[in-house]
């Protein structure tokens, strides 16, 4: 008996925005991951409650507002850094992006709705859905990963099995494991089968994260800088100097570590005259090879990019960012739009940044190769898995001073773990405001600096595990079974039906 099934949609369509809200809980910085299970459990009575397709997916639409909404609420941070300019597009950001995401979810609860049948097996047609649209979500137009169920798993040994599966995979496994156990709580008799998924889950993340093997430290000392540089400050003439001349500090302080890391755009000059600058991190790093961050022109296009300067100073590793962020680095039709006077807000150049030609590798001297992303390039799991070949580490530069001080830093700093967990790779991490972290292949953090903190850390660069599962088969396999489900239980429901 489903109580729910009594009660005004009104009141059922509230109820699901709130149990998204609730869910977003298991996000950093909060954490809490039982939270996001009892939603999803909750979530499922409030599904089955409607045999309408078009109110099943208001209901999954309402879920994923508040789950996004609480979740991005970071996201209208960086429109107060030039609040005179972006402030009135906030509110509008925060609305669009939530109900904008939501979409997916909606589409995926109208799809998997049909009426009658079991309902474990309609909460598993909609398990499977919903990780379909997930899929979407993080590769359809440019993907928007961020806030993904796999998330949620940062930190506990659940997180281990993304070495497996994959974000996407992982995202799946939480559905599957809690969706239908939410249907067996309004249908008698159906527990055996949905228990069993979730024991199952339980057993396989803590059997295989028990299995991991024990990461080694190199002999690599790596000093992370972190300048905490308000983004209202960064370019400020009167400003820019003083945070310079601490990174350099930084740099030179003792002991000598064997690579320095600048955060994301630290150099506060173009490439092309940025000579004076580059000279003053050689003289301040003693021989010691360094990666910047740093902005530069080629004709009429510009780049958010990344170099190397080895011993002696020489520019020898260039790479630009090639996953850019929508209305940050660039907007849609920006000529167009610059017309009236709107731009991305990390330019004013009506067309921004362009896009680097893609993932590459630098060379990165006796430490081996490096796999450079660029702050929003740690989202995406498809960048690091087109990489042309293995790393021996990943390496993030970002400014995350436009995420603000709330959840955002704390979100980004998941994801790269993430990203470490599913390579088997380390990561070293500098972010201007925060956190810079060096992070292990089985995404702990080993050492790190404190959000909103200026400062450096020496960090000993652990040694990287053997190629995991899914770096080598990538996410084809979890989206080839999820459809294949998908088809299966479709034809299964049109046949009861028929």
């Amino acid at each position: 008996m489903n109580p729910s099934r009594g009660w005004p949609f009104w009141l059922r369509f509230v109820l699901s925005a709130l149990l998204g809200a609730l869910a977003a809980f298991g996000l950093a910085p909060f954490g809490i991951w039982a939270a996001t299970l009892v939603g999803l459990l909750l979530l499922a009575p409030l599904y089955l409650s409607t045999e309408a397709r078009g109110r099943a997916a208001w209901l999954g639409w309402a879920f994923a507002t508040g789950y996004f909404a609480h979740g991005l609420s970071w996201i209208i941070e960086p429109f107060f850094v030039d609040a005179e300019r972006h402030a009135w597009m906030a509110p509008f950001a925060l609305i669009f992006m939530a109900g904008g995401l939501a979409l997916f979810w909606a589409l995926a609860f109208w799809v998997a709705r049909r009426p009658g049948g079991g309902a474990v097996k309609q909460a598993v047609f909609l398990a499977v859905a919903v990780s379909l649209a997930e899929f979407a979500r993080g590769y359809v137009l440019t993907g928007f990963p961020w806030a993904g169920l796999a998330q949620v798993w940062v930190d506990t040994p659940v997180a281990q099995l993304l070495s497996l599966f994959g974000p996407y995979g992982l995202g799946a496994l939480t559905l599957l494991a809690t969706l239908p156990l939410g249907a067996a709580l309004v249908q008698r008799g159906e527990f055996a089968v949905p228990l069993g998924l979730t024991i199952g889950a339980a057993c396989l993340a803590l059997t295989y994260a028990a299995t991991r093997p024990t990461v080694a430290e190199s002999d690599h000392t790596v000093r992370l800088i972190q300048p905490n540089a308000p983004q209202h400050q960064k370019w400020d003439p009167d400003y820019a100097p003083l945070f310079f001349a601490r990174q350099i500090e930084f740099t030179a302080a003792q002991p000598r570590p064997d690579m320095i890391v600048w955060p994301e755009t630290s150099i506060p000059a173009w490439l092309g005259s940025a000579q004076p600058y580059l000279a003053a991190v050689t003289d301040a790093a003693q021989g010691v090879p360094v990666f910047l961050g740093i902005q530069r022109g080629d004709g009429p296009q510009i780049y958010n990019s990344m170099i190397y300067l080895d011993e002696q100073g020489q520019q020898q590793g260039l790479y630009d960012k090639h996953h850019l962020a929508p209305f940050g680095e660039y907007v849609p039709f920006g000529n167009l739009m610059a017309k009236f006077g709107i731009h991305g807000m990390a330019t004013t150049a009506g067309h921004g940044f362009s896009s680097g030609p893609g993932a590459a590798l630098m060379d990165a001297g006796k430490l081996g190769k490096a796999l450079p992303l660029i702050c929003y390039e740690a989202v995406f799991t498809q960048d690091v898995l087109s990489a042309p070949g293995r790393a021996d580490f990943l390496l993030q530069i970002t400014n995350d001073a436009w995420f603000g001080t709330r959840s955002g830093p704390y979100q980004h700093l998941a994801q790269a773990q993430m990203r470490a967990i599913e390579q088997g790779l380390p990561m070293m991490r500098s972010a201007n405001t925060g956190v810079s972290a060096m992070i292990d292949p089985m995404g702990r953090i080993v050492n790190s600096l404190a959000l909103g903190q200026a400062g450096f850390v020496d960090a000993k660069l652990p040694a990287p595990l053997n190629r995991t599962v899914y770096a080598r088969i990538g996410d084809f396999p979890v989206f080839a079974l999820l459809a294949v489900m998908f088809a299966l239980l479709w034809r299964n429901v049109r046949r009861e039906h028929a």
